[in-house]
Formats: structure tokens, sequence, C-alpha cells
């Protein structure tokens, strides 16, 4: 499976088990087992202004074949703050 393919997996899995809308695929690694290791960014709550709203960043693994395997939240942040704040 190609990059491309299993950060498409890895987000539409997301947004179903999470409801959530997905912004973008800030990351992604090819896993020592053959798998991908996805990392997507998601908008948790919506606010105004849309500089207050809740992010998260979620790492999603998904086998070769493009089956979900795990998924974890790694952190929440509001959009107006930069990754080192």
């Amino acid at each position: 499976m190609k990059p491309a393919q299993a950060a498409r997996e890895a987000v539409q899995q997301l947004q179903e088990l999470t409801q959530h809308e997905v912004e973008g695929v800030v990351g992604i690694e090819k896993g020592d087992d053959g798998g991908w290791k996805v990392t997507v960014e998601v908008v948790e709550t919506r606010r105004i202004p849309d500089t207050a709203d809740i992010l998260a960043e979620y790492e999603v693994g998904v086998d070769d074949e493009g089956a979900l395997t795990t998924y974890t939240r790694r952190s929440r942040y509001t959009r107006g703050r930069t990754s080192r704040d």
C-alpha cells in the first residue's frame, strides 16, 4: 500500500470512529510490521472565533491492507497555539 492510500484509509476510519472533522494528515511513517502510522489532525470542538477551535492530533495505525489496527489521541490544543507554546 502506498502512503497516500494509507493516509486516506486512516482518515476515513478515524472519522467514522470519532465523528470529528479531519483537518488533515500531518505525518505518516512506515511501521516495522509493514503497516503505517498516520498522524491526523481533527477539529474536536468548533468555536467562534475559529482561532479558539479545539484541535487534536491522533496517531492512527493501519495494516498493509488498510485495516485499522490502533488509534490514540496524542494531544489537544487550541487552533491559535503553536506546537511549542
